[in-house]
């Protein structure tokens, strides 16, 4: 066996059942951490610490070197990549991130392909500190890139800011599917060549955060969730044949199946809302789960946490298996409940 499939993650998204199973967190990295917190303030503003080296490469390492995760994942932010293309970008303290909505074909012309590889450059340069970093510190984990999917990223781009349904968003791909496909179609592209320099500057594998799959109807899930996740993924495999990606269409349980069926994933991130049991029935035996412990029960910690833990354990026994939670480590997380929880997995 290779030297880098020996890595557990590694070895599960590549169809081997491990026990106990892997473990890493969505937003392990994060302002539950005080070490991050410190790193925060001596950046200044978000899009700043995102882009030092120095900076990001620390922040991705903390949580390993603290807690003993199984992987690392790149501290970076899925709306990096509309900002590399032009789009403006500012994140506001108890607000979050806000763009100048994209709304015609102006608006989408304005955007420029050319100019990403640059404005991405210190990404790609924190991945390589971080993945010298754990071959020097933590070789047993691996390195995850990552970006938005498409579509997810294109609600932030049309609406503005976060919602809860996007309806600017939804709405233009009803009102101009001309418009609205150009948008899927440019950030496809640029989604691989982001994902392309992240793998080639060192990551094991890389994840696509579609956090906002769920609010489609089956119609337009399939064109701009399934049809350019199967697009960035087959590039990918193309350019890497035995990379392991990972796919979070994140509330589409319903459809976890014909999502599996035509993308090339190695495993799927199901979230809070998803029975285990049942999630794992819709997908081929030799696709990994990951999830999906509700974050929630991670900040209540004890009993509560312990109860959630086993049944997610008792549900996956015997298939290849990431323990992770349905969505984000909560800012208001307890770091010494993080650390029970990796023990609670640890143990079995």
């Amino acid at each position: 066996m290779p030297r880098e499939i020996r890595k557990p993650l590694l070895r599960v998204l590549h169809g081997e059942s491990l026990w106990p199973p892997p473990i890493w967190l969505m937003r392990q990295a994060g302002r539950y951490l005080p070490e991050y917190r410190a790193i925060r303030a001596q950046a200044g503003d978000f899009i700043t610490l995102c882009t030092t080296p120095a900076l990001a490469s620390e922040v991705t390492l903390q949580p390993v070197r603290r807690f003993g995760f199984d992987a690392a994942i790149l501290f970076s932010d899925i709306l990096l990549l509309p900002w590399a293309l032009g789009q403006g970008l500012e994140y506001r303290e108890n607000e979050g991130p806000v763009l100048p909505p994209l709304r015609d074909a102006t608006a989408l012309e304005m955007l420029d392909p050319q100019r990403a590889p640059a404005a991405l450059a210190p990404i790609s340069e924190t991945v390589r500190r971080v993945a010298a970093a754990l071959a020097a510190e933590h070789p047993g984990a691996a390195l995850i890139g990552f970006a938005g999917a498409p579509f997810t990223v294109a609600c932030y781009m049309i609406d503005g800011h976060g919602t809860k349904d996007f309806p600017a968003t939804r709405a233009l791909a009803y009102r101009d599917p001309s418009l609205f496909h150009g948008l899927i179609d440019l950030l496809s592209s640029a989604t691989i060549d982001y994902l392309t320099a992240q793998i080639e500057a060192g990551a094991d594998a890389v994840m696509l955060f579609d956090s906002w799959a769920g609010i489609l109807p089956p119609t337009l899930f399939r064109q701009f969730v399934i049809a350019p996740a199967r697009r960035v993924v087959g590039a990918l495999k193309t350019r890497f044949p035995k990379l392991p990606v990972i796919g979070f269409p994140r509330m589409a349980t319903l459809m976890l199946g014909e999502y599996t069926a035509n993308i090339d994933v190695s495993a799927v991130g199901i979230d809070t809302t998803a029975d285990p049991a049942l999630a794992a029935c819709m997908l081929p035996s030799q696709v990994a789960v990951q999830g999906n412990l509700d974050p929630l029960a991670l900040v209540a910690g004890r009993d509560a946490m312990r109860r959630e833990v086993k049944l997610i354990l008792e549900a996956m026994r015997g298939r290849p298996f990431v323990f992770n939670l349905g969505h984000g480590v909560l800012p208001e997380t307890p770091p010494e409940h993080v650390a029970e929880l990796v023990r609670l997995v640890r143990a079995g």
